[in-house]
């Protein structure tokens, strides 16, 4: 309701004040994403007026918070788009430009200062999955040689540029990462000091190259301000910031989402027809082949279901409470591996549980199955109480088997999957879904054709 508000206003504060000093003055009294979310609702003139109105500087912190900026960077061509980059950060630079073609970004590149082109080309060189892609270039740097005097003087001097000064980090002689000072340590050292006596060696660090969806935990546990990334040759590439590692952890988060229901990635809501077809398409050719599989096992069954009709009734239960619980110990087994909680001992410590949560819990709705159902059997269809506590019988000890078979597939599968180094969200609620089915299908009438068919005579 505030955001309408607020776009509501600004757009009639737009275009019903015009003394530009003025709308300046207002529009400072506003967030810049309220501002962008107004600018979006403008026309394509009107906004490319308004650019002129408040300067380059302001319109590149605006831009920032564009769902699609891409779209307004080809708005106002390359050259004037380059000019408002350069006012940004090289990583958050890198951000909006991501999803624009190689040469649209060589023609934006081309137009910025050589040094802030260069260093936003090494952060979009990187994979979107690699740390490097989301690092800040935003740090402070000093040589392990300097005195405590040469190194405040350093600071103070790169602070110009740099905000991020809580961390400074230590480089040697050759240019390699040696270690960090604490900003508090710096400013309370000693002038006649040796440096070597605030520096943290021992601080952590993380390679440009590693896997964001490997370190996010890693990152978290530290919970520092900022930790250096480094090359292979040990120098400073950037740094990765509380902000950084809190908006890899959503985007994490979003892609595990999508991969749990079936999706290749996060789906968009403005994404075209094609684009969405293709990242759901792969899984659910999958399922239908898995679903396939599972109408075969149910065809090989068809003489139970001839003999003895009712069975089929109480198909539906069975498959479905074995996918809940599959999809249930899937969910946990998922979150366990995400945290870095499972180790090869807590691995069968695991295991066992949710084995017993889906035996004791397929004990209980079991009976509480075999009662009601024989109960309906017997006064609505007609049975002998005999077959009709016989066959619910069948249908709550099925229950039972097949939501312990399905706790443990929702554990192993997962399991599986990052033992061989395949991320574990791709072990999809519909594929465990889908396997449980086949699961519950064989359980269920396996037991109908052994014991009530072939055993009892029902």
């Amino acid at each position: 309701m505030a955001m309408t508000m607020y776009t509501e206003e600004l757009l009639k504060l737009i275009r019903e004040t015009e003394n530009e000093e003025e709308l300046r003055e207002k529009l400072d009294e506003y967030h810049d994403n309220d501002i962008a979310t107004a600018f979006e609702e403008l026309s394509s003139a009107e906004r490319i007026k308004m650019y002129g109105v408040i300067g380059d500087k302001w319109a590149s912190d605006i831009i920032q918070f564009y769902d699609d900026p891409e779209e307004y960077l080809r708005e106002i061509g390359f050259e004037w788009a380059a000019k408002m980059i350069s006012f940004m950060d090289p990583d958050d630079a890198a951000d909006i430009m991501e999803d624009l073609e190689d040469e649209e970004i060589e023609s934006i590149v081309g137009f910025m200062p050589e040094d802030k082109g260069r260093e936003v080309k090494t952060i979009l060189a990187y994979s979107e999955d690699e740390i490097g892609s989301v690092m800040s270039k935003d740090y402070i740097e000093i040589e392990n040689t300097m005195t405590i005097k040469e190194a405040m003087r350093e600071l103070v001097r790169q602070a110009g540029k740099n905000d991020n000064v809580l961390t400074i980090y230590v480089v040697d002689e050759e240019g390699r990462y040696f270690g960090a000072i604490e900003l508090q340590d710096l400013i309370t050292a000693r002038e006649n000091m040796p440096l070597s006596e605030i520096i943290e060696t021992a601080y952590p660090c993380i390679g440009d190259h590693e896997l964001i969806s490997d370190c996010i935990n890693w990152l978290k546990d530290y919970d520092e301000d900022s930790i250096p990334v480094l090359s292979e040759d040990r120098r400073i590439q950037g740094v990765i910031t509380t902000r950084d590692i809190l908006e890899a952890m959503d985007d994490e988060l979003g892609d595990d989402y999508a991969k749990l229901a079936g999706l290749t990635e996060e789906d968009d809501l403005n994404e075209k027809l094609k684009d969405s077809m293709k990242k759901r398409m792969p899984w659910l050719i999958l399922l239908l082949f898995l679903g396939m599989v599972v109408s075969t096992v149910v065809g090989g069954f068809e003489t139970v279901v001839a003999v003895l009709p009712i069975v089929i009734c109480f198909q539906s239960l069975v498959l479905d409470m074995s996918g809940n619980v599959g999809t249930q110990s899937l969910a946990v087994t998922i979150r366990a591996l995400s945290d870095g909680e499972l180790k090869k001992g807590t691995r069968w410590k695991l295991i066992r549980k949710e084995m017993k949560v889906g035996f004791f819990n397929g004990l209980l709705l079991g009976t509480v199955a075999f009662l009601f159902i024989g109960i309906y059997v017997l006064l609505f269809k007609g049975y002998a109480p005999v077959n009709a506590f016989m066959i619910s019988l069948c249908v709550g000890v099925s229950l039972m088997l097949s939501m312990v078979i399905s706790s443990l597939t929702g554990t192993l599968i997962p399991m599986f999957f990052d033992r061989v180094h395949v991320d574990p969200a791709v072990a999809s609620g519909p594929l465990i879904t889908t396997v449980n089915d086949l699961v519950a299908v064989v359980t269920y009438y396996g037991l109908a054709w052994i014991f009530l068919i072939n055993i009892f005579g029902v």
